[in-house]
């Protein structure tokens, strides 16, 4: 049973609304494929040799909000969350999964940095900008970013779940 609320995108809005809505769409996803799974079934690798775990994806995903929203667009100083030593966003931004690590603790990390994120989009316009590379990148741009990595990675995370107990959809 689904309780992880998951709305269809209203099919005629306004820009920023419809930016707004496929992201929380893509990240309620992300919330269903997680849903009622132990931390042993989170941590279940995909394919070896790959060690893409559900769990391993949350953490990646909460580094990802908390770099564009947080270090690009508010240019906060805000610390890697997962192995600092890593880029947040390469590709051990997260996945790698230490032992102890639970998907509660990462599905609370990740909703920490998507309240944050709204915190820091609440009134500003999609035309303003934060700092990527040496260039001014719009809340636009970041929000359509986030939106395509989070349809890819949900269907990683679609493919593992599948693997995990067979449930597909979604």
């Amino acid at each position: 049973m689904t309780t992880v609320e998951r709305p269809l995108p209203p099919l005629n809005a306004d820009e920023r609304t419809t930016l707004e809505s496929w992201l929380d769409f893509h990240r309620a996803t992300l919330a269903m494929k997680c849903e009622s799974l132990d931390d042993e079934q989170a941590a279940v690798a995909s394919v070896p040799p790959s060690g893409f775990t559900l769990t391993g994806l949350v953490r990646h995903m909460a580094e990802v909000e908390r770099n564009w929203f947080r270090r690009v667009f508010a240019g906060e100083q805000a610390p890697p969350i997962y192995a600092p030593e890593a880029d947040p966003d390469g590709p051990d931004g997260g996945f790698d999964l230490p032992e102890g690590a639970t998907l509660r603790d990462a599905l609370a990390t990740w909703h920490t940095e998507i309240a944050r994120a709204r915190e820091h989009c609440a009134g500003r316009a999609l035309a303003d900008t934060g700092r990527f590379m040496e260039q001014d990148v719009s809340l636009r741009w970041i929000y359509v970013h986030m939106i395509e990595e989070y349809a890819r990675h949900n269907g990683h995370a679609d493919l593992v779940r599948e693997r995990i107990d067979g449930a597909t959809g979604v």
